[in-house]
């Protein structure tokens, strides 16, 4: 459970801004989706190698 405590006289939308941010970095969301349906292990790893091979692909482009 997210606690934000606020301040006195803070303005509410800063608050729920905070806790969105909290939110946000918890992951809680994307750990949600990802438990919906589930994906084997082999298909994840693959899913990783492709994204590491993509990231590397920009930075190569990007020093040359």
């Amino acid at each position: 459970m997210l606690i934000i405590p606020i301040k006195d006289g803070e303005n509410i939308d800063r608050a729920l801004k905070r806790y969105k941010r909290k939110f946000d970095r918890t992951g809680t969301l994307r750990q949600l989706r990802s438990r919906q349906h589930f994906t084997k292990p082999s298909v994840q790893k693959r899913d990783k190698m492709q994204k590491a091979a993509y990231i590397q692909h920009l930075r190569d482009s990007v020093e040359i």
